[in-house]
Protein backbone atom coordinates (compact mmCIF):
# COMPACT_ATOMS: atom_id res chain seq x y z
CA UNK A 1 0.00 0.00 0.00
CA UNK A 2 1.64 3.01 -0.69
CA UNK A 3 1.30 6.30 1.82
CA UNK A 4 1.15 9.64 0.56
CA UNK A 5 2.94 12.70 2.48
CA UNK A 6 1.80 15.96 1.37
CA UNK A 7 2.78 19.74 2.70
CA UNK A 8 1.18 23.00 2.25
CA UNK A 9 3.77 25.68 2.26
CA UNK A 10 1.74 28.11 3.85
CA UNK A 11 -0.07 26.74 7.28
CA UNK A 12 0.74 29.92 9.51
CA UNK A 13 2.92 27.40 12.01
CA UNK A 14 6.73 28.00 12.05
CA UNK A 15 7.71 24.72 12.60
CA UNK A 16 5.63 23.23 10.15
CA UNK A 17 6.07 25.75 7.24
CA UNK A 18 10.00 25.08 7.64
CA UNK A 19 9.90 21.61 7.92
CA UNK A 20 7.38 21.72 4.55
CA UNK A 21 9.77 24.40 2.80
CA UNK A 22 12.44 21.39 3.50
CA UNK A 23 10.66 18.83 2.16
CA UNK A 24 10.51 21.12 -1.07
CA UNK A 25 14.19 22.09 -1.18
CA UNK A 26 15.15 18.39 -0.65
CA UNK A 27 12.81 17.24 -3.87
CA UNK A 28 14.35 20.30 -5.97
CA UNK A 29 17.75 19.44 -5.22
CA UNK A 30 16.92 15.52 -6.21
CA UNK A 31 16.11 16.78 -9.48
CA UNK A 32 19.29 18.83 -9.71
CA UNK A 33 21.57 16.00 -8.47
CA UNK A 34 20.66 13.81 -11.35
CA UNK A 35 21.24 16.42 -13.73
CA UNK A 36 17.70 17.82 -14.82
CA UNK A 37 17.04 21.21 -16.42
CA UNK A 38 14.00 22.85 -14.84
CA UNK A 39 11.38 23.89 -17.34
CA UNK A 40 10.39 27.74 -18.33
CA UNK A 41 7.00 26.93 -17.87
CA UNK A 42 7.92 25.86 -13.94
CA UNK A 43 10.61 28.22 -13.10
CA UNK A 44 12.19 26.92 -9.67
CA UNK A 45 15.15 28.69 -7.59
CA UNK A 46 18.66 26.80 -7.15
CA UNK A 47 19.10 26.10 -3.47
CA UNK A 48 21.62 23.63 -1.71
CA UNK A 49 21.11 21.34 1.19
CA UNK A 50 22.68 18.28 2.76
CA UNK A 51 23.78 15.14 1.30
CA UNK A 52 21.71 14.04 4.46
CA UNK A 53 18.69 15.77 3.75
CA UNK A 54 19.22 14.35 -0.12
CA UNK A 55 19.35 10.97 1.26
CA UNK A 56 16.24 10.93 3.47
CA UNK A 57 14.01 12.53 0.50
CA UNK A 58 15.39 9.43 -1.61
CA UNK A 59 15.11 7.14 1.12
CA UNK A 60 11.24 8.14 1.59
CA UNK A 61 10.43 7.46 -1.99
CA UNK A 62 11.93 3.73 -2.42
CA UNK A 63 9.91 3.11 0.87
CA UNK A 64 7.08 3.87 -1.23
CA UNK A 65 6.03 6.96 -0.02
CA UNK A 66 4.43 9.75 -2.40
CA UNK A 67 5.61 13.42 -1.67
CA UNK A 68 3.21 16.04 -2.85
CA UNK A 69 3.91 20.01 -1.89
CA UNK A 70 1.62 22.85 -2.74
CA UNK A 71 2.47 26.43 -3.16
CA UNK A 72 0.60 29.62 -3.53
CA UNK A 73 2.16 31.58 -6.47
CA UNK A 74 1.30 35.38 -8.18
CA UNK A 75 -2.27 35.86 -9.02
CA UNK A 76 -4.30 33.02 -7.57
CA UNK A 77 -1.88 30.26 -9.21
CA UNK A 78 -1.59 27.22 -7.07
CA UNK A 79 2.17 25.38 -7.98
CA UNK A 80 1.92 21.76 -7.38
CA UNK A 81 4.50 19.37 -7.18
CA UNK A 82 4.61 15.63 -6.68
CA UNK A 83 7.42 12.91 -6.55
CA UNK A 84 7.21 9.04 -6.69
CA UNK A 85 9.29 6.12 -7.34
CA UNK A 86 8.33 3.75 -9.36
CA UNK A 87 10.15 0.19 -9.89
CA UNK A 88 10.39 0.09 -13.58
CA UNK A 89 12.51 1.76 -16.20
CA UNK A 90 11.94 5.36 -17.56
CA UNK A 91 10.87 4.10 -20.73
CA UNK A 92 8.15 2.10 -19.09
CA UNK A 93 7.07 5.08 -17.38
CA UNK A 94 7.40 7.30 -20.29
CA UNK A 95 4.80 5.29 -22.09
CA UNK A 96 2.59 4.93 -19.37
CA UNK A 97 2.45 8.69 -19.12
CA UNK A 98 1.83 8.89 -23.00
CA UNK A 99 -0.80 6.34 -23.42
CA UNK A 100 -3.52 9.64 -23.49
CA UNK A 101 -6.07 7.01 -25.52
CA UNK A 102 -6.23 5.09 -22.12
CA UNK A 103 -5.49 7.23 -19.83
CA UNK A 104 -9.23 7.24 -19.11
CA UNK A 105 -8.73 3.37 -18.41
CA UNK A 106 -6.57 3.67 -15.46
CA UNK A 107 -6.28 7.11 -14.06
CA UNK A 108 -9.17 7.92 -11.33
CA UNK A 109 -10.92 11.14 -12.29
CA UNK A 110 -10.34 10.89 -15.86
CA UNK A 111 -13.86 10.09 -18.14
CA UNK A 112 -12.24 10.24 -21.65
CA UNK A 113 -8.92 10.85 -23.45
CA UNK A 114 -7.50 10.49 -26.51
CA UNK A 115 -4.75 12.47 -29.33
CA UNK A 116 -6.04 14.71 -31.24
CA UNK A 117 -2.83 15.01 -33.52
CA UNK A 118 0.54 14.03 -33.46
CA UNK A 119 3.32 15.63 -35.97
CA UNK A 120 6.39 13.53 -34.50
CA UNK A 121 7.76 16.00 -31.98
CA UNK A 122 4.71 17.14 -30.71
CA UNK A 123 0.93 15.90 -29.77
CA UNK A 124 -2.28 17.29 -29.25
CA UNK A 125 -4.13 15.61 -26.64
CA UNK A 126 -7.51 15.82 -24.92
CA UNK A 127 -8.95 14.64 -21.38
CA UNK A 128 -12.14 15.25 -19.63
CA UNK A 129 -12.37 14.58 -15.99
CA UNK A 130 -14.10 14.58 -12.66
CA UNK A 131 -13.01 17.14 -9.85
CA UNK A 132 -14.23 17.23 -6.44
CA UNK A 133 -14.96 20.58 -5.27
CA UNK A 134 -16.30 21.19 -2.05
CA UNK A 135 -19.76 18.80 -1.81
CA UNK A 136 -19.84 18.83 -5.82
CA UNK A 137 -17.98 17.74 -8.96
CA UNK A 138 -16.95 19.74 -11.37
CA UNK A 139 -16.36 18.66 -14.60
CA UNK A 140 -13.50 19.69 -16.25
CA UNK A 141 -11.94 19.74 -20.11
CA UNK A 142 -9.24 20.48 -21.28
CA UNK A 143 -7.20 20.25 -24.47
CA UNK A 144 -2.99 20.57 -24.45
CA UNK A 145 -0.19 20.07 -26.21
CA UNK A 146 2.57 18.17 -25.23
CA UNK A 147 6.02 17.70 -26.30
CA UNK A 148 10.05 16.94 -24.34
CA UNK A 149 12.80 14.88 -24.80
CA UNK A 150 12.13 11.04 -24.40
CA UNK A 151 12.46 9.51 -21.83
CA UNK A 152 13.56 12.41 -19.60
CA UNK A 153 11.07 15.19 -19.95
CA UNK A 154 7.56 15.78 -20.93
CA UNK A 155 6.23 19.13 -21.44
CA UNK A 156 2.39 19.87 -21.35
CA UNK A 157 0.67 23.32 -21.56
CA UNK A 158 -3.43 23.95 -21.63
CA UNK A 159 -4.50 25.07 -25.62
CA UNK A 160 -8.29 25.29 -24.30
CA UNK A 161 -10.26 23.85 -21.93
CA UNK A 162 -11.51 25.31 -18.02
CA UNK A 163 -8.24 26.97 -16.79
CA UNK A 164 -6.73 30.33 -16.62
CA UNK A 165 -3.09 29.03 -16.20
CA UNK A 166 -2.48 25.11 -16.93
CA UNK A 167 0.94 24.04 -17.83
CA UNK A 168 4.03 21.65 -16.13
CA UNK A 169 6.28 19.00 -16.53
CA UNK A 170 6.92 15.24 -15.67
CA UNK A 171 10.61 14.59 -15.43
CA UNK A 172 12.01 10.84 -15.21
CA UNK A 173 15.14 10.40 -13.36
CA UNK A 174 16.61 6.40 -13.77
CA UNK A 175 17.67 4.88 -10.43
CA UNK A 176 21.09 3.10 -10.57
CA UNK A 177 21.55 0.43 -10.02
CA UNK A 178 18.09 -1.21 -9.72
CA UNK A 179 17.17 0.89 -13.26
CA UNK A 180 13.71 2.37 -11.30
CA UNK A 181 12.49 5.53 -12.26
CA UNK A 182 12.32 8.77 -10.09
CA UNK A 183 9.03 10.49 -11.33
CA UNK A 184 8.33 14.34 -10.63
CA UNK A 185 5.24 15.94 -11.84
CA UNK A 186 4.94 19.57 -11.91
CA UNK A 187 2.28 22.44 -12.51
CA UNK A 188 1.05 25.60 -12.07
CA UNK A 189 -2.81 25.53 -11.79
CA UNK A 190 -5.46 28.18 -11.83
CA UNK A 191 -9.06 26.93 -12.76
CA UNK A 192 -11.06 29.59 -15.54
CA UNK A 193 -14.20 29.42 -12.69
CA UNK A 194 -14.61 30.57 -9.38
CA UNK A 195 -12.77 28.56 -6.86
CA UNK A 196 -11.27 29.83 -3.59
CA UNK A 197 -7.16 29.15 -3.46
CA UNK A 198 -7.24 26.87 -0.39
CA UNK A 199 -10.19 24.90 -2.26
CA UNK A 200 -8.18 24.42 -5.20
CA UNK A 201 -5.60 23.47 -3.31
CA UNK A 202 -7.46 20.81 -1.19
CA UNK A 203 -8.16 19.33 -4.63
CA UNK A 204 -4.60 19.05 -5.73
CA UNK A 205 -3.87 17.38 -2.08
CA UNK A 206 -6.35 14.70 -3.11
CA UNK A 207 -6.13 14.03 -6.87
CA UNK A 208 -2.10 14.47 -7.21
CA UNK A 209 -1.45 11.49 -5.23
CA UNK A 210 -4.06 9.66 -6.87
CA UNK A 211 -2.70 10.31 -10.58
CA UNK A 212 0.64 9.21 -9.10
CA UNK A 213 0.21 6.36 -7.27
CA UNK A 214 -2.06 4.81 -11.24
CA UNK A 215 0.91 5.51 -12.95
CA UNK A 216 3.19 3.38 -10.45
CA UNK A 217 0.54 0.51 -10.82
CA UNK A 218 0.60 0.66 -13.99
CA UNK A 219 4.19 0.98 -14.65
CA UNK A 220 5.26 -1.18 -12.51
CA UNK A 221 2.41 -4.30 -13.87
CA UNK A 222 3.84 -3.64 -17.31
CA UNK A 223 7.21 -4.18 -16.04
CA UNK A 224 6.36 -7.30 -13.96
CA UNK A 225 4.26 -8.62 -17.23
CA UNK A 226 7.65 -8.32 -19.07
CA UNK A 227 10.26 -9.95 -16.76
CA UNK A 228 7.49 -12.85 -17.19
CA UNK A 229 7.22 -13.23 -20.57
CA UNK A 230 11.59 -13.18 -21.00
Amino acid sequence: MINSRINDEHTGDPMTNFVSAKRWITMLLLIALHSIRASTAVALPVTQVSSDTLSLARAMLLNGEIIVSLSRLENGVTGVRGDVYIAAPPETVWAVITDYDNHKNFVPGVLDSGIISDNGSEKVMFEKGKSGLFIFNKTVNVKMRVWGEKPKRLNFEQITGNFKVYHGEWLLVVSPPDKGTFLTYRAEVKPDFFAPGFAVRNVQKKECPLMLSAMKKRAESLTAIAKKSQ
